[in-house]
């Protein structure tokens, strides 16, 4: 079993999620940004922007990771996704930015695969490299789109060829910034912790899906599967079990009621414990802020504002005074768009 390790001086860094988009339509008012920070440690600076009161964090990189032999092992990048307009423009942006960091210095970074659970091909399957695979049966996700997320990664492991050892299971918001390092070590995955996923406060509940006799409480994560870097093996094993209790989870109405829009992934992490893995926990692998629920700063952009399209191209700079790595953002965005064709056209189907 692995022993978690919270690592911790300032340093360049490495992944990340699309940032003042938000999370998704399914996580609410609530939005998200994480970012790979270049090389630079910004000063703590709050503002109020789509729902969330931003700060940049001190990051680092492991000492495993600047130590280990000089070629580590490769690691698979692998999305789920639908086929709506929503979900189409993020990955494009996303997959845009895979490309411009894959083979520069210090990049680990593999393969990519966007595993389309939609059940048909759509139109970026020339754009982007695609294998579909089947949604849960009708009615199974209860309107919860992400219980189809452990699904697709069962099916994808199955039916795939997939040449790397490890595999970084993200999600169509992420952005990468710089080239992104493998920061799994041997049969130790690498995840990042969520403020919001707190295991030790709902005993109660995640008692109904791991019992007292495999372990402390504390052995759960306070993780999702996303932002994951895991050996394929281990997810493997990892995989099915996470469906069952995702599915478990959203049938069992308090469970429900308590977890919310984070049911899959308080599912991913008591599948993991289940299995005896831990993660190694990174705070280098995104920027995280407090939740302000009803605010909306002067300038803000949501992306949950263009789920029947992608944004336009050239989008406003946020105002002076904002962080360096939220203007980073939007510029890298902007530059995404400027540079993927038919990008105001491309629709779902």
């Amino acid at each position: 079993m692995a022993a978690k390790k919270h690592m911790g001086r300032a340093d360049p860094v490495l992944l990340v999620l699309f940032a003042l988009l938000g999370l998704g339509f399914f996580f609410g008012t609530y939005n998200l940004v994480t970012m790979i920070i270049h090389k630079e440690a910004f000063n703590s600076r709050s503002w109020v922007a789509g729902g969330l009161d931003w700060f940049d964090p001190v990051i680092s990189i492991p000492e495993k990771v600047r130590s280990r032999d000089s070629n580590p092992p490769k690691f698979h990048v692998a999305l789920t996704a639908t086929d709506t307009p929503y979900s189409q423009w993020q990955c494009r942006i996303m997959y845009y930015w895979y490309k411009k960091v894959k083979d520069l210095p210090g990049s680990d970074m593999g393969n990519f695969t966007r595993v389309l659970h939609s059940g048909n091909p759509d139109k970026l399957m020339e754009e982007i490299p695609t294998f579909v695979v089947d949604p849960l049966p009708e009615g199974l996700d209860r309107g919860y789109i992400v219980l189809n997320r452990p699904w697709a990664f069962v099916q994808w492991l199955e039916r795939a060829t997939i040449e790397e050892e490890y595999i970084l299971m993200a999600e169509p918001d992420h952005i990468f910034l710089c080239p992104l390092p493998n920061l799994a070590y041997g049969t130790q995955p690498a995840g990042f912790s969520f403020f919001y996923i707190k295991p030790a406060v709902h005993e109660k509940i995640i008692r109904k899906f791991y019992p007292k006799e495999n372990g402390p409480v504390t052995d759960i994560d306070p993780i999702g599967n996303s932002p994951v870097i895991i050996k394929k093996s281990l997810l493997e094993e990892i995989a099915p079990t996470w469906v069952n209790v995702s599915l478990r989870m959203k049938e069992d109405p308090d469970t429900d009621k308590a977890f919310g829009w984070v049911l899959e992934m308080y599912a991913y992490a008591v599948a993991s414990a289940l299995h005896g893995v831990q993660h190694n926990l990174h705070k280098e692998f995104m920027l995280q802020g407090e939740l302000t629920y009803g605010k909306k700063g002067e300038w803000h952009f949501d992306k949950r504002s263009y789920l029947n399209g992608p944004p336009p191209r050239n989008l406003s700079l946020p105002p002076p005074g904002v962080p360096e790595t939220v203007v980073r953002l939007v510029k890298m965005v902007n530059e995404a768009t400027a540079n993927i064709p038919e990008w105001d056209t491309l629709t779902s189907g």
